[in-house]
């Protein structure tokens, strides 16, 4: 197959591990293809790594916390986050490509990523001299006090939906407390994380303080994890994943940030402005072709408005224009053939039920567009009217497809947002402020939007309830997770 020049891919893009500040060969030699979800071509390759790899990077890392990282002070910490917030910026077009080629997005998400990532150093790099302890009162005869200091080691595994951000994320505030980082970024979207160690050396980041190992997680992930010299452990994944990343951590006594994905409910009420909650809607849940821990991924209507909802969803995601990232189509392809088989095969069992399909229900390359035959693309997907315990209620599909439930009150509503085992995001859409602050206080999750959805940002806290994790990233909650508190105690 003829791609087209204008989906190839970049020239100088990372083939190779990135440990103790250089660009080295992982020990087994052995690459895999990164594949263009659009077209389904290989367009780059990464390599294999293995425990040995992990081991050197670990040792890495260990060295660093004891050599230059160490002894910088706060101030010249924040000076290299702000000047690699200041070299994403300067790369972004090229980040923004390989992100998209990568992973799928349409570029103008692909871009907003890359802007995200830089924001995170320039937030962090704002925050790394500011991190103080406190005094405590113990009388006249005492002086106690509480100094902040790195865990160490802190290893990050990254998730394929967000491999720049995600990275960032983690290792920005990782960073701005003097720890030390070994990324494991996911095996088919892998590109950025490596592209970020050359910036950050570039920036002034001593060798070995952030090492990048790509690999398959049985042999990279796992062991990484269970590292004996690893303190803390970030995971965005799934939950089983998440499970089996906790038990390995508890073996070495590591702490853990878990991200584990969501069902997350946006509520329209019949007093809501239709338009607004429409808006919202198709934004929660096809933004990154619904591959979004946090997506809308359930729509709970009030009745009397739940016509008037499906009629302009239907029309909204009937006009949606698939195709690849790089055109910045409505809506890009899923990120590998495995996702659209697992996306495919909820739908077929709805649709094998004689569940209401309202709209699309079918992987489907874009129609006219040579090259795009081999792509991963899934119509935007309604499925109206479903039972609370549906599977396609309960469970995260992870994919353009919206599950509809209808209610006939805003405490129903609460009742049903409530009804799953995950709790990260929630939405609603109303006019009535009370009823707005009420689902907010009852609503079991870590983020609540109210008339809008994906609101917030950097500062804002982010992590889950239940199923869906626990910890938090971003803003100053994610600083906890990345430093120990020492107290000291003197009689004077």
């Amino acid at each position: 197959m003829t791609i087209s020049k204008k989906w190839q891919a970049p020239a100088g893009i990372p083939d190779q591990l990135a440990i103790d500040g250089e660009w080295i060969d992982a020990d087994s030699r052995n690459t895999v293809e990164s594949i263009d979800p659009a077209t389904g071509v290989p367009f780059a390759s990464v390599q294999l790594g293995n425990a040995n790899d992990v081991d050197r990077a670990v040792e890495s890392s260990k060295r660093a916390l004891k050599g230059e990282w160490r002894h910088a002070t706060p101030v010249q910490r924040a000076r290299v986050l702000a000047t690699t917030a200041a070299l994403i910026r300067r790369d972004a077009e090229l980040l923004a490509r390989v992100e998209t080629l990568d992973c799928g997005k349409p570029i103008r998400e692909a871009r907003g990523d890359v802007e995200t990532a830089a924001g995170y150093f320039e937030y962090y790099a704002g925050i790394a001299d500011k991190l103080q302890g406190a005094s405590i009162p113990l009388g006249p005869d005492f002086m106690s006090f509480t100094v902040h200091e790195p865990v160490g080691v802190t290893a990050h595994i990254i998730p394929w939906n967000f491999p720049l951000v995600t990275t960032a994320r983690g290792a920005a505030p990782a960073l701005a407390a003097g720890n030390t980082c070994v990324i494991k970024p996911a095996l088919i979207t892998s590109l950025t994380a490596l592209m970020l160690a050359g910036i950050l050396k570039e920036a002034g980041l001593p060798d070995g303080v952030y090492n990048v190992v790509t690999g398959r997680g049985s042999e990279v992930g796992d062991y990484l994890t269970s590292h004996c010299d690893v303190s803390h452990v970030t995971f965005t994944g799934s939950v089983a994943t998440g499970i089996s990343v906790m038990k390995s951590a508890a073996d070495t006594i590591a702490s853990t940030t878990m991200e584990l994905g969501g069902k997350s409910p946006v509520v329209v009420l019949s007093d809501a402005d239709i338009d607004t909650a429409v808006e919202g809607t198709m934004k929660a849940i096809f933004m990154n072709a619904g591959q979004v821990c946090s997506s809308g991924s359930r729509l709970v209507v009030e009745r009397p408005v739940h016509a008037q909802m499906m009629e302009a969803l239907v029309d909204r995601a009937d006009a949606l224009n698939i195709g690849h990232g790089l055109d910045d189509a409505d809506l890009g392809p899923l990120v590998s053939g495995a996702q659209l088989k697992s996306v495919s095969a909820y739908v077929d069992d709805a649709r094998s039920r004689g569940c209401s399909i309202a709209i699309g229900g079918k992987a489907q390359s874009p129609a006219g567009i040579e090259g795009l035959e081999g792509g991963f693309f899934m119509q935007p997907t309604i499925i109206d009217d479903l039972k609370a315990d549906d599977r396609l209620v309960q469970e995260e599909i992870f994919g353009p497809v919206l599950a509809v439930q209808v209610v006939d009150s805003a405490e129903e509503a609460i009742e049903v947002a409530n009804d799953t085992s995950f709790g990260l995001c929630g939405g609603i859409y109303t006019s009535d402020i009370t009823k707005a602050l009420r689902f907010a206080r009852d609503m079991e999750a870590g983020q609540i939007f109210i008339n809008q959805y994906f609101a917030g940002g950097i500062p804002t806290p982010f992590g889950g309830v239940k199923n869906s994790g626990f910890g938090r990233e971003k803003g100053l909650a994610a600083l906890a997770s990345y430093y120990q508190v020492k107290c000291i105690t003197a009689r004077i």
